[in-house]
């Protein structure tokens, strides 16, 4: 089974990119975030000529969250949640649904502005009731994937500069400590699986010529629960929807299980 994630920053706009890339990765599910489309708009029969159905949770111009499943797998959505319980966000960044055996929680983390900002404050409340919830999901479904846009760097690898990012949001230590708390609920972070080195990234500004000189941050993650982590064969970042004219910031990330 393989299975990516991708922030595609407006589906609207990026929808020839998905669709070639899907024609070319072929993955067997695909976590969305940054859909910005509500329900009524989003692409089904699109995705369904490119061999894809769909499960989404969207709203107008911000955030929103899918997951798509090729159709030829005989993959199906179960059990589909929509919101975190106890957490009372109207924003739609949380889409669970089990597929193939796997259950599979995609994320649209809070950004978080600046160190301080009263959305800061936010983001760490967010990220300890995701936290919270997928401590029940992990006991209800050991095969647990959790994949999306975190907008967390988990440590200095994961920065081009660290020393000019400091403790800035997406690298402040409080953050770093929110998603250590997630991952020891029994979580793995796939691509440290393989690759130990710094400089591999998954975001770069539209700015000075970021993406050219690889000045990224990786914050595009696939954690996999301790009953899959021995299942994965290889992870990757893609970078080549990167160099696509008008892309989205954000390049997919997959892994490869055998099950």
């Amino acid at each position: 089974m393989k299975i990516a994630s991708w922030n595609v920053n407006s589906l609207k706009v990026r929808m020839p990119h998905l669709t070639q890339w899907l024609a070319d990765a072929r993955p067997d599910v695909v976590a969305l975030q940054e859909t910005k489309l509500e329900d009524a708009k989003f692409p089904v029969d699109e995705l369904a000529a490119a061999g894809y159905q769909a499960v989404y949770a969207g709203q107008k111009t911000y955030n929103g969250v899918a997951i798509l499943a090729r159709n030829d797998t005989g993959l199906r959505f179960d059990d589909i949640l929509t919101d975190v319980p106890g957490l009372d966000d109207p924003q739609r960044r949380v889409l669970a649904a089990t597929v193939g055996g796997v259950r599979v929680v995609d994320l649209y983390v809070v950004n978080g502005k600046a160190v301080g900002d009263e959305k800061y404050i936010y983001k760490l409340h967010w990220l300890e009731r995701v936290r919270d919830f997928l401590a029940q999901e992990i006991q209800r479904h050991p095969k647990l994937v959790v994949l999306g846009d975190f907008n967390i760097a988990p440590d200095d690898r994961d920065v081009y500069d660290p020393a000019g990012w400091g403790e800035e949001v997406l690298c402040s230590p409080p953050e770093r400590a929110a998603l250590k708390a997630i991952t020891a609920l029994g979580l793995h972070d796939s691509f440290r699986l393989f690759e130990a080195d710094a400089g591999h990234y998954s975001w770069w500004d539209y700015r000075q010529g970021a993406f050219r000189r690889n000045m990224g941050l990786r914050i595009d993650l696939i954690l996999l629960g301790d009953a899959l982590k021995s299942s994965a064969r290889t992870a990757t970042i893609d970078r080549e929807p990167r160099r696509w004219e008008r892309p989205s910031d954000h390049t997919p990330v997959t892994v490869d299980l055998d099950i």
